[in-house]
């Protein structure tokens, strides 16, 4: 009998299908040295407990894309092992924070499935949740992968494609409990710049890049224990091994600060897409665009919507070409809600 399996192809899922993924992963202090060691991440919520505290938080949460990185790795082995490509996400939300000592585990249903014109491959949809020891659910997400078929001759399931909203409203945000920036310290921060200081419409270029590293990024996706061959085995993807959505996404966060210091804490993920693939020996830079702003019902805090945009080619504010497709040198187009003081 087979001790070892392939993974899940696009026959093997069902409308409906709620999936337990496997191992729990408990975070640690570790998790965010390592975090911080691999992005140039320093946004002052996430890196100093005293600040945390003064902003009414019981200490420093892990980063917000360091817990959705665990909570999304533990999906890889079911969902996208055998995926073409991640194609994008909607309707996420981090409910609560997630603190060093939690231990996370991770569910999905399936949501949509579409098999492609080709035969070869079909499109999954996924709401996929996050709970730490307690069954609480700390963040939910929906994603979309492009799945191999095992064989082209399957018959294709019924079409079924989500309708998913598309952008959260500033009241579909939930704040973590206690959250108080009216004693907030711009200088601790880093940046003066506060809510009432961007409008809408207003282009952001964050300036810093990072050259990716083979050897960082293959850290980073084992951290996570993403498990997706294409960010590891050249015999599996020949023209290299292809980086890890979630490493571009973090890069671009981290570049963010410079410009957007004070966009303390990520709660909601309205869409984002993996334009063109991102190899070892690529600088990203990011950009950054003020979509809508909103105030909140937490003292002292307000919400920006931001579309966050990483490039290899270092160009600003231009996006998609006339026919609507994404320019060669756009890595990612991220679209989120994130908290910064008033």
């Amino acid at each position: 009998m087979a001790k070892t399996g392939a993974g899940r192809f696009f026959e093997d899922y069902r409308l409906g299908e709620e999936i337990a993924h496997a191992v729990p992963r408990t975070v640690t202090e570790g998790e965010r040295a390592l975090y911080h060691a691999l992005y140039p991440a320093r946004h002052a919520l996430h890196s100093s407990d005293a600040f945390a505290q003064a902003c009414g938080l019981k200490a420093s949460p892990l980063d917000d894309l360091a817990a959705f990185h665990v909570v999304f790795g533990k999906t890889v082995p079911d969902i996208s092992l055998n995926a073409v490509a991640n194609l994008g996400y909607a309707e996420g939300r981090w409910l609560r924070p997630v603190w060093p000592g939690d231990t996370l585990r991770s569910f999905s249903e399936v949501i949509g499935l579409k098999q492609n014109s080709n035969g070869r491959t079909g499109v999954v949809w996924v709401r996929s949740r996050g709970e730490n020891q307690r069954g609480e659910t700390v963040m939910d997400y929906v994603r979309w992968v492009m799945v191999r078929k095992r064989d082209p001759e399957a018959p294709a399931p019924k079409t079924v494609v989500p309708e998913l909203k598309p952008a959260l409203a500033a009241s579909d945000l939930v704040l973590p409990e206690g959250l108080d920036f009216t004693g907030y310290d711009d200088v601790l921060a880093g940046e003066p710049h506060r809510w009432g200081d961007y409008e809408v419409g207003e282009v952001i270029d964050h300036r810093d890049g990072v050259t990716i590293e083979e050897a960082e990024h293959m850290m980073a996706t084992r951290l996570w224990q993403n498990t997706a061959r294409v960010h590891f085995d050249l015999t599996f993807r020949p023209e290299g091994r292809l980086i890890y959505g979630g490493h571009v996404i973090s890069l671009a966060r981290a570049l963010s600060f410079n410009g957007l210091a004070n966009a303390q804490m990520i709660v909601g993920l309205n869409g984002g897409a993996h334009a063109n693939p991102c190899f070892a020996g690529d600088t990203v830079k990011a950009w950054s665009e003020v979509l809508d702003k909103a105030e909140t019902d937490r003292p002292g805090v307000g919400a920006l919507r931001l579309r966050l945009v990483a490039t290899k080619d270092g160009s600003v504010g231009a996006l998609k070409d006339e026919g609507g497709r994404y320019l060669p040198g756009v890595l990612l187009d991220l679209d989120y809600w994130a908290l910064v003081p008033l």
